[in-house]
């Protein structure tokens, strides 16, 4: 099964991409992780990709469809791939979608995470994570049981993501909604698009998308 999980910074799209990971053997396509592999693999693709990022251009669409291609084809996916970070605009979706019927595969459904803004704000800028271990926590919706001390590891070395604030988030939500939100009407009209509550507690998410996936499955 070959799904994209669509929703705006914050969403949770990576945490959910992991349970599927985990769960069901499928693989994780994050076009940062792809171009971050590329760039020191050594590959003609990888150092086409070097190329471009030394020096300071954007890499193109085609680029990143010919990552996508590479790793379509060579790598062992028993529960499919998840599409995480691509497609973001039209013209990329319509190129995922020629990719894909020109190696015989299907995009069997896209996930939504549906969100309020004001609430997901909200969400981003109160998480902190230990600097030490990891664990993530939140003011409100996670707090550590012993104030400053880590629940994982007893550490006391909190840190907060620099863009995880309120002006940040709304510049690339602003960026979200202009470029990549008209996906949810593509992809409703081609009857392949799912909506779940992407603020519900995790556990229920997670419940919300194997019920999407099973549906199709």
């Amino acid at each position: 099964m070959n799904i994209i999980l669509l929703g705006p910074p914050g969403a949770g799209k990576g945490t959910q991409a992991r349970f599927l990971v985990d769960g069901r053997d499928m693989v994780q396509l994050s076009t940062g992780d792809m171009l971050r592999a590329a760039r020191t693999s050594g590959t003609e693709m990888g150092n086409l990709v070097a190329g471009v990022m030394d020096r300071g251009e954007l890499v193109t669409d085609d680029i990143v469809i010919g990552l996508i291609e590479e790793q379509l084809t060579t790598t062992v996916a028993p529960g499919g791939f998840i599409f995480d970070g691509f497609p973001r605009t039209l013209a990329q979706a319509d190129a995922l979608g020629a990719l894909m019927d020109r190696l015989g595969k299907t995009l069997d459904t896209v996930i939504e995470m549906r969100v309020d803004d004001a609430a997901l704000v909200d969400r981003i800028t109160g998480r902190f994570t230990c600097g030490n271990c990891g664990e993530g926590f939140h003011d409100t919706l996670k707090v550590p049981a012993k104030e400053g001390v880590c629940d994982n590891c007893g550490e006391s070395d909190f840190k907060r993501r620099a863009d995880d604030n309120a002006e940040s988030l709304n510049t690339r939500l602003m960026a979200y909604y202009k470029e990549t939100s008209p996906l949810i009407g593509y992809y409703y009209a081609k009857g392949q698009l799912q909506s779940v509550d992407g603020l519900a507690a995790i556990d229920e998410v997670k419940g919300s998308i194997s019920a999407a996936l099973d549906k199709v499955g």
